[in-house]
């Protein structure tokens, strides 16, 4: 129940940010998917002792995924369902937490939470960046494999 409450949750604010951010009317429902997705893969590994940074790696990779293969289906810019996918995954409250410590001089525990948070930001960075390569490896191979058989068939039909 509580994964299904998540879920939910993480639908409509992940969608209230595409309104926020100016997406497309017909792309706000597919951009609360993408967030949701995303969250309940951090969620769950999460909750099986998996770290911040390894989740939000993983889940940042796979809005990323998700994504590319809705910008694709559509014809819109990635840029419009990555940004509101991966808010849910934006570590606020540790950065919030970092600059509170600093201005009550606990620097200490300020330290701690900065560092935290530039790890996490930094596992979403390279989450999205790595799907990123990985798809354009991937389509360069499909298109690289088509054109190479493509090749093949017209001088295979040469020969007769």
């Amino acid at each position: 129940m509580e994964l299904i409450i998540q879920l939910i949750f993480s639908f409509i604010f992940t969608a209230c940010f595409g309104v926020i951010f100016n997406a497309p009317t017909k792309a706000i429902p597919y951009c609360g998917f993408v967030g949701a997705i995303g969250w309940i893969i951090y969620y769950t590994l999460i909750r099986y002792d998996v770290t911040e940074v390894q989740s939000s790696f993983i889940g940042a990779f796979v809005v990323a995924i998700v994504a590319q293969v809705f910008a694709r289906r559509f014809k819109m810019p990635i840029i419009i369902f990555n940004v509101s996918g991966i808010i849910p995954l934006v570590p606020g409250g540790i950065a919030y937490n970092t600059m509170r410590n600093i201005v009550e001089l606990d620097y200490t525990m300020g330290i701690q939470n900065g560092m935290r948070a530039f790890m996490i930001s930094g596992a979403i960075a390279m989450g999205l960046v790595f799907a990123e390569v990985i798809i354009q490896l991937m389509m360069r191979m499909f298109k690289i494999g088509r054109t190479s058989m493509q090749s093949f068939a017209r001088a295979k039909r040469r020969q007769k």
